[in-house]
C-alpha cells in the first residue's frame, strides 16, 4: 500500500477575519473519509496552519475528533488547504 496521503475535494469557505481565523476547510482523504471544519488560521510572521475541531467537555477537558500523525500528512493537508484558499482569495 502506498503511504502518500491523497487528499481530493477540498473546500473552502472562508470568515471574517477574527484572531487569526480566516476560513474553515473540508478535505476527503484516501477517497473514502471526509474531514470538516479544519480551521485555516495565519500565523504571527505571516505563514499558516490548521487547527483540527475538538469537542470540550463539561470538566473542561478537550478531546481532538482528528489531527494527522505523521510530519508528512500534516504538510500535503497543509499545504492542499492552503494552495485552495490562496486560489480561491487571490486568483485574478
Amino acid at each position: 500500500m502506498n503511504n502518500e496521503t491523497k487528499i481530493t475535494d477540498v473546500q473552502i469557505n472562508p470568515v471574517r477575519p477574527q484572531d487569526g481565523l480566516i476560513a474553515f476547510a473540508s478535505v476527503i482523504i484516501f477517497e473514502q473519509f471526509r474531514l470538516n471544519n479544519i480551521a485555516l488560521r495565519t500565523t504571527l510572521n505571516g505563514g499558516y496552519r490548521l487547527v483540527f475541531p475538538a469537542k470540550k467537555l463539561r470538566n473542561g477537558a478537550e478531546i481532538e475528533s482528528f489531527h494527522p500523525i505523521t510530519a508528512e500528512a500534516t504538510v500535503a493537508l497543509t499545504n492542499a488547504i492552503v494552495e485552495k484558499y490562496e486560489d480561491l482569495m487571490f486568483k485574478e
